[in-house]
């Protein structure tokens, strides 16, 4: 659960935060409009996305582009608490502070590799001197005004630029222009395993709950939340007899976030409790 956020907005949008999460803790990231930088200053972050998986840990950051993700929040053997820090790019904000001279960094490149979803920034000197003044900013809030907020947003935007990855770190900001269209498979496949509600999946695929009931069941031949029980389960089932992971962490992995409701679920399915089976099928 997050237990502490910590926000400044700049013409009417979230632009800068910082939040505290008790972990684990696992939440799916909507499609918006807009790409997000992200800093980790405490636990780590795992990003699973469709074309890759990747893990940022501390004093490490990402970037990523519009889209549907979702990632899962995890402490250390010290701490059971995230830190983040989020910068948050929304194009139309990014044209008003620019007006019509938008840096390079944002314009599309010639080849357009569309499976670029994220990008990691490790250790780099400059971006950790940057968090250090946002930082000195989050305990100051009355030192904050739309001017400075412009230029802390500038800021990051020129040394997102001089890293060594700018050319990939182009090609997602260059996505805020020409952002990805998802189809309704897209969504909901990468949405599988996150504990996500059918109306949230409506929001996410902009229909109403019950067009998007109608477009599910002509898809899927299926109700949402059978369809979407079984897969988890199905892929609970897979991992208890290729991990030796925790079943509470299997349980949370596949988007059960109650151990007692997940073991219900699996005996239901398959008439033994998840140790058992793991237990059953190693045994044959």
């Amino acid at each position: 659960m997050i237990t502490e956020r910590k926000q400044y907005q700049l013409f009417g949008n979230i632009i800068f935060e910082k939040v505290t999460i008790e972990v684990p803790f696992k939440i799916p990231n909507p499609v918006p409009n807009e790409a997000c930088f992200l800093y980790m200053l405490e636990g780590q972050v795992d990003y699973k996305m469709q074309h890759q998986s990747i893990s940022v840990p501390v004093n490490e950051a990402v970037l990523l582009k519009c889209g549907t993700y979702f990632s899962q929040m995890k402490g250390n053997t010290l701490s059971k608490k995230s830190q983040i820090v989020f910068v948050h790019f929304h194009p139309e904000i990014l044209k008003k502070i620019y007006e019509t001279d938008l840096p390079k960094i944002f314009q599309q490149p010639k080849l357009v590799d569309q499976t670029i979803d994220i990008t990691q920034i490790n250790n780099d000197f400059l971006i950790q001197k940057y968090i250090e003044g946002l930082l000195f900013y989050f305990d100051n809030p009355t030192l904050i005004n739309e001017d400075l907020l412009v230029i802390k947003l500038k800021e990051i935007i020129l040394l997102l630029c001089q890293t060594k990855n700018a050319p990939v770190i182009q090609q997602i900001l260059s996505q805020l222009f020409s952002p990805t269209s998802y189809t309704f498979k897209q969504i909901i496949e990468n949405s599988l395993y996150n504990p996500i509600s059918s109306e949230e999946l409506a929001q996410m695929t902009n229909l109403s709950l019950s067009s998007f009931k109608r477009e599910f069941k002509k898809n899927y031949d299926d109700s949402p939340a059978n369809y979407i029980r079984n897969k988890k389960l199905e892929k609970a089932a897979e991992l208890l007899l290729i991990s030796d992971e925790r079943i509470t962490n299997i349980a949370f992995d596949c988007g059960f976030n109650d151990l007692a409701n997940f073991s219900t679920l699996f005996h239901e399915k398959y008439s033994q409790t998840p140790s058992n089976f793991r237990l059953n099928q190693l045994s044959k």
